[in-house]
């Protein structure tokens, strides 16, 4: 549940827009609630915080989530527009952040209408210099494309990465089979063979190099690879449950949202099936019990439930329930080169849009002590501070003598969470030692940082032959 009562919400926006959906007058709201018109109107302009007791009534009398005031489509839409804004494109604009503030509170649909427009402008550009490139390069046009991972993301995070009616399906599913850790896979083998007479048959590494994971439709096999661990078998034939015999519920769902091409709506249809697969191995009511009676504990949890280290970390992401929720977390994955190839959050943290993390966060750190949990406190120009736990794991599917296959995995969640977290042990949460991060280099715009590989697209550069910095890059603070 959210914390309102250790800081100052202003919320007027929000407010403003709920009463004009609710087709009320500010006298009308006023009455409703048992306030005076005075006082909602200072909320509205953000003149006055918004109480406890304010918002306890709005919710009571107008059956709707506190966490709707928590600020995190406006977060969302800030940090949105602020990357945006970055671009050089903008750069005569000179917009404050406070004016950038202002246009996310009052309109976040028009900030998300914004970016959808400026996404397209980048993906016009793209196509302009790869088809310039296919030109001189004599090579095959290719059809313009889309951004179908963006796109996905976009329509997950829309769902604050939770979908009910997946869990709930998922949760019976497993209430059905008595699925417990020790005969998980006896269970779901015979669900598989009984439903749509599908055998499963682990093939060898010579005849499977290349796949982890093969639908033969004809022979009527799940073939998997003996190169997946039992939490990876496990994870894929849930995976083909939830393709065979959710299908239309996972289809009911990809039909709700306008995709734009067939390539999002397939991926969309992958993703929800492992989001069913995460949920029937690790029942919402159940795993959220768990969850907090182990304190968060990820591989305490993995053990329990015979799953694995990331596998736990992305349904811990998930547990966002009305009147049933878990800590929100946010998560995120990444490559030694710090490529991005997960990230999902159910809070107010957001990652950066258009590119990587920031090097001062320990998830990149991990790589040098595979296997071992590091936490860290880490805080963002905007002041607001995160707990974070970061360790390696490896891609399944790796051999001897192939490219190294590690990759990051973070968890994080918002300061006042940490508390309940038994990685909090050694950290003092009354007086934060916390590292300053940023989005990435371009973004963030904090002074002589000995880890900046690129000045910030909001400052103009300071240059200096007689002096260098800690940092490669000097700007200035205008």
């Amino acid at each position: 549940m959210v914390d309102f009562s250790q800081k100052k919400i202003f919320a007027g926006p929000r407010i403003r827009r709920l009463r004009r959906e609710l087709g009320l007058s500010q006298s009308q709201m006023a009455g409703e609630l048992g306030f005076s018109t005075s006082y909602l109107n200072l909320v509205e302009r953000n003149q006055r915080p918004v109480s406890a007791q304010f918002l306890l009534r709005l919710a009571e009398v107008y059956d709707i989530e506190l966490t709707a005031f928590a600020g995190t489509d406006e977060a969302r839409a800030f940090a949105d527009l602020l990357e945006i804004l970055s671009d050089p494109l903008f750069k005569n604009l000179a917009m404050s952040r406070g004016e950038i503030q202002d246009f996310a509170d009052t309109s976040p649909k028009s900030v998300e209408a914004f970016t959808i427009l400026y996404r397209a402008f980048r993906q016009a550009n793209q196509n302009a210099t790869d088809l310039s490139s296919k030109v001189l390069e004599g090579g095959a046009l290719a059809a313009e494309g889309q951004f179908p991972v963006d796109e996905v993301r976009d329509f997950i995070h829309e769902r604050k990465n939770h979908f009910s009616e997946l869990d709930e399906a998922a949760e019976s599913l497993n209430t059905e089979l008595g699925l417990s850790r020790e005969d998980a896979m006896m269970a779901l083998t015979a669900r598989l063979d009984e439903e749509f007479q599908v055998r499963v048959r682990v093939m060898p590494y010579e005849v499977m190099p290349e796949t982890l994971r093969h639908f033969d439709l004809h022979r009527r096999q799940l073939q998997l690879s003996e190169m997946l661990d039992g939490p990876a078998r496990l994870f894929q034939i849930a995976f083909q449950i939830a393709m065979l015999e959710y299908r239309p519920v996972i289809q009911r769902i990809v039909d709700g949202h306008p995709f734009a091409t067939e390539e999002a709506k397939r991926l969309a249809r992958i993703s929800l099936a492992n989001y069913f697969a995460g949920a029937l191995l690790m029942p919402y009511s159940r795993f959220l019990q768990d969850a907090k009676t182990l304190r968060y504990d990820i591989e305490h949890l993995g053990r329990r439930y015979g799953t694995s280290f990331e596998q736990v970390c992305h349904r811990l992401s998930t547990l966002q329930r009305p009147g049933e929720r878990g800590i929100p977390f946010f998560f995120i994955r990444v490559d030694k080169a710090g490529n991005v190839s997960k990230r999902f959050s159910a809070g107010k943290f957001h990652f950066s849009r258009f590119g990587g993390t920031c090097p001062l966060w320990n998830v990149h750190d991990t790589f040098a002590n595979p296997g071992r949990i590091a936490t860290q406190i880490i805080q963002m120009p905007d002041n607001t501070t995160y707990f974070s736990v970061a360790r390696t794991v490896h891609k399944v599917g790796a051999v001897y003598g192939a490219p190294d296959q590690q990759l990051g995995i973070a968890l994080g969640c918002d300061i006042t969470y940490a508390k309940d977290l038994i990685y909090a042990k050694g950290h003092n949460l009354e007086h934060l030692d916390a590292t300053p991060v940023g989005p990435n280099c371009r973004l963030c715009e904090r002074p002589a940082c000995p880890q900046r590989s690129n000045p910030p697209l909001t400052k103009s550069l300071v240059l200096d032959e007689r002096s260098r910095g800690v940092s490669s890059y000097r700007f200035s603070q205008e």
